[in-house]
């Protein structure tokens, strides 16, 4: 459903700016998530919702809300998941789950948390 609703927001919004966050957040996340053993693919709850709402008010001011949110949620899956799987492979992982267990977490949450944020400091 995230990625469902940045495809829809994708419409909305200019696309230069959501697109260098998304690029800044896919970097951001990669190197940011860190094998856990027994657990999965794991990123720091809360930096890259601030991040993502950063990049956000940084890039697009006016669209801010639904930027943190592409940004946020494409960049965490692509930089969290899609791009470390080579890290899941070599912890030896039987079963790799794209946007669940631990970055899960932080796909739901920098959704939610990145608009609050933008609507605070936006």
């Amino acid at each position: 459903i995230p990625v469902a609703l940045c495809c829809y927001l994708l419409f909305q919004v200019p696309l230069p700016p959501v697109l260098t966050a998304t690029f800044l957040m896919v970097l951001l996340c990669k190197f940011l998530t860190r094998p856990v053993p027994g657990r999965g693919l794991a990123i720091p709850m809360f930096i890259p919702p601030v991040f993502a709402a950063l990049f956000a008010i940084l890039f697009t001011r006016e669209y801010a809300a639904p930027c943190a949110y592409i940004s946020g949620v494409l960049g965490t899956l692509i930089g969290g998941d899609l791009l470390n799987l080579g890290k899941a492979r070599r912890m030896g992982a039987g079963i790799v789950s794209i946007g669940g267990a631990g970055v899960f977490d932080g796909i739901f949450l920098v959704g939610v948390v990145s608009v609050i944020l933008t609507a605070f400091f936006g």
